[in-house]
């Protein structure tokens, strides 16, 4: 663990820090770095897959946009936030299992949450709806990140049902590749998302920072974006937006999938919407046909891509239509100082017929994998 990166953050927060005001909305469909880095790093995708509800949530109402009700407005404030927080607050499980081992609050069992549960720091993070917070959770000092979304966004942009399935989906999944969502609660106003802490930040910026990664850099991080995706579909669990946006790295340096805001959980179904992030589109989203768990195969191809080369094999900075027709005629162009064994790797993932794209189990196993990672099922 790196302490000493652990202690700086814990030792800079603002306790009690003033929420900051909404982040400001942005409507397009695709994001594309073609456009800019920045952008791309900004933008999300917003919309509804059509994924149907599960029953995992009991309240279904709860994200519907409670507005301040008289007695708040009257001066009565604390009175009626505690009594409001009472309603909306949404029960924890009872068995958090943080990432160090300690639960929340081990031993009290079920509760309901509100803000002032927490200490909380530093902004992590902004997005379209909301920013992330470095946050304590009083009673047990555990360190967690808080995400807070505004509900009149939420509502705005008709993203409530999207953010449900997010939720259904990520409280469900284990997998030490993939953050933890421990629960949810909301007040009048917000939403709240209590999340791992991942002390590195972005995967985005570190790759910015670098240009590209060594060849054993990447063939780590792939092992371990491998491990995880085979933990997905084997959920029946589809992300559909892997990124370096979408990706965390802890204190450790271990790599985490976030954000599963695009994800559907699926039995054998196909889909039809398109979304995810233009450069890391497959063929048959852009091309408008069904899709399965493939296309978390080829993103993971372009994901290679982009760690050696520090770019997406398909982007065009000409337009947004020369990066889909090259992802429609697979135009790979790998340079010639990527090693003939990872340059195989990504060509077997980059497959137009997802059918032929290499499957996870045989990620694992392939040289270029094991050359730099002996052991690929123990990153």
């Amino acid at each position: 663990l790196d302490v000493d990166l652990l202690a700086t953050d814990i030792g800079t927060m603002k306790l009690g820090a003033k929420l900051a005001a909404p982040s400001a909305l942005r409507s397009s469909a695709c994001s594309s770095r073609s456009t800019s880095s920045t952008q791309r790093h900004n933008d999300r995708s917003s919309g509804d897959n059509g994924c149907s509800e599960s029953n995992s949530i009991r309240n279904p109402s709860a994200l519907s946009g409670t507005r301040a009700n008289e007695e708040a407005a009257s001066g009565d404030t604390q009175a009626a936030v505690s009594r409001q927080q009472q309603q909306n607050s949404r029960v924890a499980p009872s068995n958090w299992d943080p990432p160090n081992g300690r639960a929340l609050n081990a031993g009290s069992g079920n509760r309901k949450w509100n803000i002032q549960d927490f200490d909380v720091g530093r902004v992590l993070g902004k997005g379209k709806f909301g920013r992330a917070y470095l946050a304590r959770e009083k009673n047990s000092n555990f360190i967690c990140a808080l995400k807070i979304m505004y509900k009149h966004e939420l509502e705005e942009s008709k993203i409530e049902k999207q953010l449900r399935r997010e939720v259904e989906i990520q409280t469900h999944l284990r997998h030490p590749h993939i953050l933890r969502l421990f629960g949810y609660f909301h007040d009048e106003k917000r939403v709240y998302l209590i999340l791992e802490y991942a002390a590195r930040g972005e995967m985005y910026k570190l790759l910015q920072k670098q240009g590209s990664f060594t060849e054993p850099e990447a063939a780590n991080y792939i092992a371990q974006m491998a491990n995880a995706l085979e933990y997905l579909h084997e959920k029946h669990v589809i992300h559909r937006d892997i990124k370096p946006e979408n990706l965390l790295l802890n204190a450790n340096g271990e790599l985490k999938i976030s954000d599963f805001g695009w994800s559907v959980h699926t039995r054998g179904s196909r889909r039809r919407t398109l979304c995810g992030t233009l450069d890391y589109l497959p063929p048959e989203m852009v091309e408008g046909r069904d899709h399965n768990e493939s296309v978390d195969l080829w993103s993971l191809g372009v994901l290679m891509y982009e760690f050696l080369v520090g770019v997406p094999p398909f982007e065009d900075l000409q337009s947004h239509k020369a990066t889909y027709r090259r992802i429609a005629k697979v135009d790979l162009h790998i340079p010639p100082y990527v090693s003939p064994e990872a340059s195989d790797l990504i060509t077997q993932l980059l497959q137009y017929d997802g059918e032929r794209r290499m499957p996870l189990h045989e990620v694992l196993r392939h040289p270029w994998i094991l050359r730099h990672i002996p052991d690929p099922r123990s990153v």
